[in-house]
């Protein structure tokens, strides 16, 4: 059996372009959407979405592309653009009735965010990034020997055809690697979660590496546009990542305070998972931020 959020009901809701998602809904109160990131689902969220239910409903969906969600062909750069990801978002929040939320999102899920709240700055109330920096940056501080810490990144980012006969020919060996190198904790990923991720990884590989692909393409130009065009993060925002700034050479408070300009910037000892890893760390960052 899949393992689950307890207290939380499955739903399926109207993404964009006719794309459904599937999320689990629990609590009360004003709405928090926690997006995933990669290789995991809605899963992430067990811990630290139970602690926001209290008091606020908490919304958890699976990405365009992975889990339960539709996996739409990538017809085209655009099916897996962070834009038309966070569309999604934004429309199936509106399905539950919220026409305005706060906006949390880890790793892939957390580019979802940052795009929705550069598109939707009337809808997006307060935005919370965990371990990550915006597409365009990222691209910028991966440099020399120290880019071998995002080899997939330039793997998925090749042609049609090639990574997805790598990877689809060795799914668990693949997406299991980065389970094992990233969690600074490996107890925070228990075998029946683990077993979760890479069942739905490994049945998701061709719409996993389009949404790469689209950040080392279509996702850059929109990130590249709105940079050039003046246009910052409205809302509130908390980043909470390790301290990759260190360990990469680049200021992460820095590269974040260029587009939030309202940013608390917090580093953690928690490793990469650290919503698994560190859920009363994390559950607190996000009511802090919905507190400004």
């Amino acid at each position: 059996m899949t393992p689950t959020i307890p207290g939380f009901d499955h739903v399926r809701l109207p993404g964009a372009d006719g794309v459904e998602l599937s999320a689990l809904v629990g609590g009360h109160g004003s709405p928090v959407v926690l997006l995933h990131g990669f290789p995991q689902t809605r899963l992430m969220w067990r811990h630290v979405a139970p602690l926001l239910a209290g008091g606020h409903t908490v919304i958890c969906p699976d990405l365009r592309g992975y889990g339960d969600s539709d996996k739409p062909a990538a017809t085209g750069p655009g099916v897996y653009a962070k834009r038309a990801m966070a569309a999604d978002v934004v429309s199936a929040a509106a399905a539950l009735g919220h026409d305005r939320f706060a906006l949390v999102g880890h790793d892939r899920g957390a580019l979802v965010a940052f795009r929705a709240g550069l598109d939707h700055p009337g809808t997006v109330s307060h935005l919370g990034i965990l371990d990550v920096v915006p597409t365009l940056d990222m691209w910028d501080v991966l440099r020399g020997v120290s880019a071998a810490v995002g080899y997939h990144l330039f793997l998925m980012a090749q042609p049609p055809g090639l990574p997805e006969t790598l990877i689809g020919n060795s799914p668990d060996a693949f997406f299991g690697s980065f389970l094992d190198a990233w969690a600074g904790d490996p107890a925070a990923l228990p075998g029946p979660v683990r077993a979760a991720y890479l069942r739905a990884s490994a049945a998701a590989v061709p719409s996993i590496v389009a949404d790469y692909r689209a950040s080392a393409g279509i996702d850059v130009t929109h990130d590249r546009a709105d940079l050039d065009a003046g246009t910052r993060l409205a809302m509130p925002v908390t980043v909470v990542q390790q301290d990759w700034g260190a360990r990469l050479g680049y200021d992460a408070a820095g590269v974040w305070r260029e587009w939030a300009p309202d940013l608390d910037h917090r580093l953690t000892g928690a490793g990469h998972f650290m919503a698994e890893e560190a859920p009363e760390e994390i559950a607190s960052a996000v009511r802090a931020l919905l507190a400004r």
